[in-house]
């Protein structure tokens, strides 16, 4: 019998999990996530400058999510390899915060120092529209900022950017419980690693 989260710092943000963790209102995350963006947008001159402000926003909160998946993982260990780390942030911050893990995680074939983490539907991008004149605004640089927050506690320096990419045909379906529509992008998030992180990981297997 699952126990329904008597605090609210035990719940998903978002609620697409199970009914009975539904307990944080999607509609006040999108007028507060919507509310954050448009205070960081009439005080920026440029897309750039936005998109590093709502990275800001979120670095806090990802040193909080590390502490807190941590306190409440009783059997957790602290990371010291990189695609360990990534794997955590992948699916034990994702299910935190989301209530499922990252749709997927991929390393670069081009550059060893990149990762990419995948989500075909990020909340901070659902409600919020970007007007066609905001070129490649990605609001779903929040997200990066909570990534970067969260390896550079573990002991991971990284560069975390948000990027929109068009879903594959295969990737396009309708969420039922959201009542929405197919969305035509997803969420990529790219992690660049320092290369002391990477000296570090490799040093571990000589």
């Amino acid at each position: 019998m699952s126990r329904t989260p008597a605090n609210v710092l035990d719940r998903p943000l978002a609620g697409r999990s199970s009914s009975a963790e539904k307990e944080i209102s999607l509609s006040s995350f999108a007028y507060l996530y919507s509310e954050l963006v448009q205070y960081h947008q009439n005080r920026v001159d440029s897309i750039s400058e936005l998109e590093r402000r709502l990275e800001s926003s979120g670095y806090g909160v990802g040193l909080k999510m590390l502490e807190l998946v941590s306190y409440r993982n009783i059997g957790y260990k602290r990371e010291i390899r990189l695609m360990n780390v990534l794997q955590f942030v992948s699916t034990q911050v994702w299910g935190a915060l989301f209530g499922k893990p990252a749709d997927s995680l991929e390393r670069s074939v081009e550059n060893a120092d990149e990762f990419m983490i995948i989500d075909n539907g990020p909340l901070t991008s659902t409600f919020v529209s970007v007007p066609a004149d905001f070129g490649q605004l990605s609001v779903d640089a929040y997200i990066s900022g909570i990534v970067a927050g969260v390896l550079s506690g573990a002991g991971f320096s990284a560069k975390v950017t948000a990027h929109n990419v068009a879903l594959e045909e295969g990737e396009r379906t309708v969420n039922t419980k959201l009542s929405l529509p197919p969305r035509k992008d997803k969420a990529v998030f790219l992690v660049k690693f320092a290369q002391d992180v990477l000296q570090r990981d490799a040093a571990m297997d000589r």
